[in-house]
């Protein structure tokens, strides 16, 4: 091979002025996330969520350095001389919001900032579930084979990736516990993918409230002759949109990293499947399926359903607009999401009150739409199905998230496992093996 050519396949191609750009706002995000949502430390920050990152950007964003504003909640990071700084902007409603690259501080107040919400913690004296205080079952927290098992789920030996965190809950009480140091019950991690079953469940949220969403659900494709508006809600949570996008479907680089507006974005895309006809996992559809319930009920937040919950310290992300970024902007502590798995695991109903509409359950976890042609879980409406997992009961489904993020329900064992990682790529923690053994644990 000649040597221009092996150069040309060898050497990496320098960073564009876009990856710096992506790469600041990547950065400037999660660190304004990690510290005021997460309660973290920049050390742990810089560890734990600055690292695993895409390709693009992984060797940049360690040279670009994040300044904090404490006061004003905010956090800049510099990507070229002659541009303002890549801004996240932190609210106590829905946490951090990245700014547009080019954006400069204005003084504008966003959508978010005008909404109320209870404070994080405000539950914290109220019983178990929607509070912290008996919490946990004693009877069952230190048996020893069950302790055994769960500590292991933090030697990578054994299950596989990086353990931050494990919940169990059976019959409503916690029944172990663990977390990595610098971690505890109310520290906050991105959620990932698990927010597009929160997704899922905000749209029954909404349609509980009393709301029809449209069967033709984004506005923008309205007019006579739009191929698109066949699409549907039910057609968005279940992957099945047949819309494609320019990167691989679990990828939103515009709107995660440039601050791209999660309307202009999701709904330029054109079709090239009829709906419903191929499975493509796609943030696009669920940030479309979030589009249709907010334009239904605009009054309706994430924040009012995580608060009935006693979800307080769970916050889902806006752009800069105040569009939600529900299929991955959500951060949320291992504690909130088992209080989401005892939600489902009452049907929808909470503490005597229904949240969710009766039926809901059997909804997201019915494999209705297209399903994976690969992989060992099918899938509902916006929930994985662990039907074929062996020795795992039919019923259980689950929300799986990047890095490591699991949360495992079990309708028929009255069974929630909560599992929170920063794993590394080609090294996932194994949630189905983990899952039957801790169904060994449990009578």
């Amino acid at each position: 091979m000649p040597l221009a050519a092996q150069l040309i396949t060898t050497t990496p191609a320098e960073p564009t002025r876009m990856d710096r750009a992506q790469a600041a706002g990547y950065k400037a995000q999660f660190v304004c996330s990690g510290l005021w949502n997460g309660n973290k430390t920049l050390a742990d920050i810089e560890a734990d969520e600055l690292t695993g990152i895409y390709p693009h950007i992984a060797a940049i964003v360690p040279t670009l350095k994040a300044d904090v504003d404490e006061p004003a909640h905010q956090v800049s990071v510099t990507f070229a001389e002659d541009m303002p700084p890549r801004i996240a902007r932190h609210n106590p409603v829905t946490g951090c919001t990245s700014m547009p690259i080019g954006w400069t501080n204005d003084g504008r107040r966003l959508p978010a900032e005008s909404l109320e919400r209870a404070q994080p913690g405000s539950a914290d004296d109220k019983a178990w579930p929607l509070g912290d205080t008996n919490a946990s079952d004693p009877r069952i927290m230190m048996i020893t084979p069950f302790d055994q098992l769960v500590e292991s789920a933090f030697d990578a030996k054994a299950f596989g990736g990086k353990t931050s965190g494990v919940v169990i809950v059976h019959k409503g009480r916690i029944v172990q516990e663990r977390y990595k140091p610098g971690h505890d019950m109310h520290t906050a991690q991105r959620t990932w993918s698990v927010a597009k079953s929160i997704a899922g469940t905000y749209v029954g949220y909404v349609r509980q409230k009393g709301f029809a969403i449209p069967d033709r659900p984004v506005r923008e494709w309205n007019i006579e002759g739009d191929p698109r508006r066949a699409i549907t809600v039910d057609h968005l949570l279940r992957m099945g949109s047949g819309l494609v996008s320019d990167t691989a479907g679990n990828r939103t680089d515009a709107v995660y990293m440039a601050a791209g507006d999660v309307r202009q974005w999701t709904t330029l895309w054109p079709m090239l499947h009829q709906p419903g006809a191929p499975f493509r996992y796609s943030n696009n559809d669920i940030l479309l399926a979030t589009l249709a319930a907010r334009d239904a009920a605009p009054d309706l937040h994430p924040h009012q359903m995580f608060d009935a919950l006693g979800m307080t310290r769970t916050w889902a992300e806006t752009d800069w607009q105040g569009n939600y970024i529900l299929s991955s902007q959500v951060w949320t502590t291992a504690r909130d999401m088992a209080r989401l798995g005892l939600l489902y695991l009452g049907d929808g109903s909470w503490n005597g009150t229904r949240i969710l509409p009766e039926g809901w359950r059997d909804y997201v976890t019915m494999p209705s739409g297209p399903q994976p042609s690969s992989g060992d879980f099918g899938y509902g409406a916006s929930f994985w199905l662990m039907n074929k997992s062996e020795d795992v009961p039919a019923d259980a489904f689950a929300a799986f998230g990047n890095r490591g993020q699991y949360l495992v329900i079990i309708p028929s064992r009255d069974l929630v496992i909560v599992r929170r990682g920063y794993d590394a790529t080609g090294d996932q923690f194994d949630i189905a093996q983990f899952t039957a053994e801790v169904l060994k644990q449990i009578r």
